[in-house]
C-alpha cells in the first residue's frame, strides 16, 4: 500500500520479493523460492548467497530462512521512536491491572503494525508479536486510528480490497465508515471477534498535541470475560485513560 517507485530496480524489487516469500515459507529450497517468484535458480541462489554473506538469511543443509539481522534493525527501529519509550509503562501497568494482552501499535503505509505487547496474568496466547503487520478494518487497534487519519489516507486505504478474517469481519466500506464516526463519538473502538474468533478488544487512539493519530492501545482478551460492564465500561476507560496519560507524557516530555 506504500506510494508507487517512479522508477523502480527490478533487482531490488526481487530480493524485496524473496525475502517475503521466505517469510511467508519460513524456510526453503533454491528450487521452491524459484518457482514461487517466478526466477531462475541461478538468479535466486545469487541473491540468497548476498543476502547470506550479509547475514539476512541462513542457511541449514540446501533450505534458506530470514537471520536475526531483520530483528536488529527492527528493535534498533522502534528503540528510536519517542511513543515506545513513553508507553512501555503505561502497556505494562494496564497487563498488570486488567490481567489481559495489552498491544501498542502504529500506522505504517496503511497498515496497523503491533509495536509492544504485554501479557497479564490471564492474557490470552495469540499470534500476534511485535512487528507483525495486519489490516486496520478488522481490529480495535486499527480501527481507532482509521477513525483519525486524514479523510484522504482514509479513502486509500478502503478503497483496498477488504478482507473477512472471521464471520464478523466487516469489509462494506461504507459500514466502516459508519463505525469510523462512532470510534470518534465515543472515543475507543471495538473489535467483536472480526480478527479472531472468540477474541474482544478494545482500543483507543494515542493523539499528539495537535490531534494528529501517532498510535494506538488495545486490551485483548476471550469474549468470555469481555463482556457486560467489563467491556462496555471498564476496559475503555481503562484504555482511555491510559491513551490520555502517554499522550500527555509524549506532549510534555
Amino acid at each position: 500500500m506504500g506510494n508507487h517507485a517512479k522508477h523502480p530496480v527490478k533487482t531490488t524489487m526481487k530480493t524485496l520479493e524473496l525475502i517475503d516469500t521466505l517469510k511467508e515459507l519460513e524456510s526453503a529450497r533454491v528450487s521452491e523460492l524459484a518457482d514461487h517468484v517466478e526466477m531462475g535458480k541461478s538468479a535466486v541462489h545469487n541473491h540468497l548467497s548476498t543476502l547470506e554473506e550479509y547475514e539476512y538469511v541462513t542457511k541449514s543443509e540446501e533450505e534458506y530462512s530470514l537471520g536475526l539481522r531483520f530483528l536488529d534493525l527492527g528493535g534498533h527501529v522502534r528503540n528510536r521512536m519517542k511513543l515506545y519509550k513513553v508507553a512501555e509503562p503505561e502497556i505494562e501497568s494496564l497487563a498488570t491491572e486488567t490481567s489481559e494482552l495489552v498491544n501498542l501499535a502504529v500506522e505504517d503505509h496503511g497498515h496497523c503494525v503491533y509495536l509492544y505487547r504485554s501479557k497479564g496474568t490471564q492474557a490470552v496466547k495469540l499470534d500476534t508479536y511485535s512487528g507483525l503487520r495486519t489490516a486496520m478494518h478488522n481490529t480495535a487497534l486499527g480501527k481507532s486510528m482509521l477513525a483519525h487519519l486524514p479523510e484522504y489516507r482514509v479513502e486509500k486505504i478502503l478503497d483496498e480490497p477488504l478482507t473477512a478474517e472471521t464471520s464478523n469481519s466487516i469489509t462494506d466500506p461504507e459500514e466502516i465508515r459508519t463505525q469510523l464516526a462512532e470510534i470518534r463519538e465515543r472515543g475507543y473502538a471495538l473489535d467483536n471477534e472480526e480478527r479472531l474468533e472468540g477474541l474482544r478488544c478494545v482500543a483507543a487512539p494515542i493523539q499528539n498535541s495537535d490531534e494528529s493519530v501517532i498510535g494506538a492501545i488495545s486490551v485483548s482478551g476471550p469474549t468470555s470475560r469481555m463482556k457486560g460492564e467489563r467491556l462496555e465500561n471498564e476496559i475503555p476507560e481503562l484504555v482511555s485513560s491510559a491513551a490520555n496519560v502517554i499522550q500527555l507524557n509524549i506532549t510534555h516530555s
